[in-house]
């Protein structure tokens, strides 16, 4: 048996790692779109490392597009094997894939618009057939229920607790009579989550890839999440009369924060302001959400028994018409904006900061993970001007951050992650999906946990298990 990492490899986008059995069965972990990696990002979507067509099955942790994103293209070259994910992940990796190809779509379009003659014609990256055509290949499998794939291969998926489907893969190998136990991680969440439940324990593995993003860090932030929010409002909306612009993921963050203002609203505590959602895949990914309460830990649920809607309060309006978005613009009134992307690499909420970013009545708050690379990697860097769409601006709105509110877990909840494990009967863990400085520093924290066998992977390199 052996394992390559053909993405999220000392990097946090890009997640795909390739299994690849003595019988020539192949089974790819996520097939994710790289993102925010500066002018390399389209040169690494665009090259897999192995032959989509050669690959057997595919099983998908959870539906970020970083997890996600390539699946369509691993179907137009030629992948025509079944997609193992929770009913949560499919319905989510649904919305987001055709919401990205949209995207590449449009950009195809605009750039074969702008070309000159002698040009070759851009395709794009995938369209939303590929989608469809991916998602006729879904399989569901439910949390915590072994699904047998074939007579050497099982399947188990445990929660995450990351976004809404998320899971820790597991599987049962069976080669020349030898039981082989891996684990892949996914993204691990939060054990102290605000509305999703904790990630759940798992099997003894023998073999574990595990994601490291924020391997050196603990997400402390000295008061709760709700008060850091209406503390920023009123100083921002009330007094200064600004703006407050969050760049945030469609998928988990929007939903928490929209879960923390209709707690402050509950509360009697909201100020009485506009708060939109500019962003028409948040809409569609909180009704996913909805749909499927059996994700939500138990604070959540009590909850739900005196409010049936836990993501809506006075004052919130949900934006979907790119018409109505930059109106927004032109409304000098305060209010709170938050919009996509959370790195703030794309989407309408480059133009909400770009209108915002040079006035110092205004906020911009970052609230969970942002490549360095990216425009809020920058902001969170303290840079005091930037470029967005080719201009370069000048930072002068307060860039404030919510670290505690990352879907991530931090080194903590790591390793309470690998506390249901015994140290001295793993052969291996494999550190992906994280910063190579800070995978060195988390491996340090393992290695005082007893785990004494620690790779961290480089960009398509393979070992032998």
């Amino acid at each position: 048996m052996k394992i390559a990492f053909h993405g999220a490899a000392r990097a946090v986008t890009g997640s795909k790692h390739l299994i690849k059995l003595d019988d020539g069965t192949q089974i790819l972990l996520d097939c994710g779109m790289f993102q925010g990696m500066g002018n390399v990002t389209e040169k690494l979507n665009g090259y897999f490392g192995f032959k989509p067509s050669e690959v057997t099955m595919m099983i998908l942790s959870h539906a970020h597009i970083d997890h996600c994103g390539l699946l369509p293209r691993l179907v137009a070259e030629g992948f025509s094997g079944t997609i193992y994910a929770t009913p949560g992940t499919m319905d989510l990796a649904r919305i987001l894939m055709l919401d990205s190809a949209k995207i590449h779509e449009q950009d195809a379009e605009f750039s074969n618009a702008n070309r000159n003659i002698d040009q070759p014609e851009e395709l794009p990256l995938y369209t939303e057939e590929d989608v469809i055509k991916t998602m006729g290949q879904f399989k569901i499998v439910e949390y915590g229920q072994p699904y047998q794939i074939n007579d050497n291969i099982t399947l188990l998926l445990t929660d995450a607790g990351h976004v809404v489907g998320s899971a820790a893969v597991h599987l049962s190998i069976t080669e020349a009579g030898k039981e082989t136990q891996l684990t892949f991680s996914g993204d691990i969440g939060r054990y102290t989550d605000l509305l999703l439940r904790s990630p759940q324990t798992f099997p003894q593995a023998d073999y574990i890839i595990m994601e490291s993003t924020y391997g050196d860090s603990l997400h402390k932030d000295t008061e709760p999440i709700d008060e850091v929010l209406l503390e920023i409002i009123r100083d921002t909306c009330l007094r200064k009369k600004g703006k407050v612009i969050i760049p945030a993921f469609s998928v988990g963050r929007t939903q928490e924060i929209l879960f923390a203002l209709n707690g402050l609203e509950l509360e009697g505590k909201l100020p009485d302001l506009n708060y939109y959602v500019d962003s028409p895949l948040a809409m569609q990914a909180t009704q996913v959400l909805k749909n499927h309460p059996e994700v939500y830990n138990n604070g959540t649920k009590r909850l739900l028994k005196i409010d049936d809607d836990i993501f809506a309060f006075k004052g919130l309006r949900f934006i979907e018409s790119a018409t109505e978005s930059m109106a927004l613009n032109q409304d000098n009134r305060p209010c709170i904006i938050i919009s996509s992307s959370g790195m703030a690499e794309g989407g309408r909420v480059r133009h909400h900061i770009k209108n915002n970013i040079e006035s110092d009545k205004n906020t911009i708050l970052l609230v969970g993970y942002c490549d360095p690379h990216s425009l809020g990697g920058q902001l969170m860097a303290g840079n005091r001007s930037v470029d967005i769409f080719r201009e370069r601006l000048q930072v002068l709105a307060e860039v404030k951050t919510i670290k505690s509110m990352s879907a991530h877990g931090d080194y903590e909840d790591l390793l309470h992650f690998l506390s249901c494990q015994d140290p001295t009967t793993n052969k291996q863990i494999f550190l992906v999906h994280g910063e190579y400085d800070v995978q060195q520093r988390f491996a340090d924290h393992l290695r005082d946990k007893g785990f004494k066998h620690i790779a961290i992977p480089s960009y398509h390199q393979e070992y032998e298990l």
